[in-house]
């Protein structure tokens, strides 16, 4: 996959819209009016207290959860309004990585990799093969590691698969829940460059929850912050962590305290004016 052309109509198209979104559970209510904009190109990082709708609105924006109201364009289509044929369309346009993987573990990894391309590419058996062997690589792992199964593999082996199942399709969007969760320091680092990677190298627009402060502080472009069901605070990293607020202060605080030295982050590329 190569980096998006420059300049081109498709790329003045923002790759996440989230406008005006509003969920409720009977009378509770978890988002009122989150409204924010992603560009093409970027790595932005979700965050937030117990409760504030992370989860929610990640499986609202893949299209797994109807929001109550408000809109999610992705790479320009709206996607609860669009018909069936554009959301299967739109669907191939984006990859997710749950928090387990999520992974087949009746299959090889391998199996694993080429369980979207069987289902929505007509490529035959070697080409597909070749493709996987490909993902594979790009994400880190030998191509030994596809005829394992995944219970064959340590924890940041297999988050390293479900990465490559991912991108089986060359998504434009990637979206991540909590993908360094249970993973070792070392391991977790690894983890941050490969996405970072994805990044830099492919030109993919990453999305990610996370609680991992060394992954926000590492290779984040932009960081997100909800609370109280709406947008608390958004833009660089630094600048969310000067933010006024006590839940905020207290999130980095205790994780100063208790975390790894504090690196410097890998990008200051972001335009915060993107975050309205």
């Amino acid at each position: 996959m190569s980096s998006p052309t420059p300049n081109s109509t498709r790329d003045n198209v923002p790759a996440i819209e989230v406008e005006g979104i509003v969920t409720a559970f009977g009378a509770q209510k978890v988002h009122d009016g989150v409204s924010f904009t992603v560009q093409r190109g970027t790595l932005v990082a979700l965050i937030g207290g117990s409760g504030t709708g992370k989860s929610v609105l990640l499986r609202e924006m893949i299209g797994l959860h109807r929001p109550t109201a408000g809109r999610v364009r992705l790479l320009g289509t709206d996607l609860w309004s669009a018909g069936t044929a554009e959301q299967a369309a739109l669907r191939q346009r984006f990859g997710m990585m749950f928090q387990d993987g999520a992974l087949f573990s009746s299959l090889t990894v391998a199996q694993n990799v080429a369980v979207p391309l069987h289902e929505h590419t007509q490529l035959s058996d070697d080409s597909i093969n070749a493709l996987v062997n490909l993902r594979l690589l790009q994400a880190g792992l030998p191509a030994s590691a596809g005829t394992k199964k995944p219970s064959e593999l340590s924890g940041g082996m297999r988050k390293r698969a479900a990465i490559a199942r991912a991108i089986a399709l060359e998504p434009e969007i990637l979206f991540l829940d909590e993908p360094t969760s249970g993973l070792d320091p070392i391991t977790a680092r690894g983890f941050d460059h490969l996405v970072r990677s994805l990044v830099d190298d492919l030109g993919i627009t990453v999305f990610l929850v996370t609680h991992d402060l060394d992954t926000l502080l590492g290779v984040v472009d932009r960081l997100i912050v909800l609370s109280a069901g709406h947008v608390l605070a958004d833009g660089p990293v630094r600048q969310v962590m000067a933010t006024d607020d006590a839940w905020v202060r207290e999130y980095f605080s205790v994780r100063h305290t208790v975390g790894s030295p504090n690196p410097t982050p890998a990008s200051a590329k972001v335009d915060s004016s993107n975050g309205s």
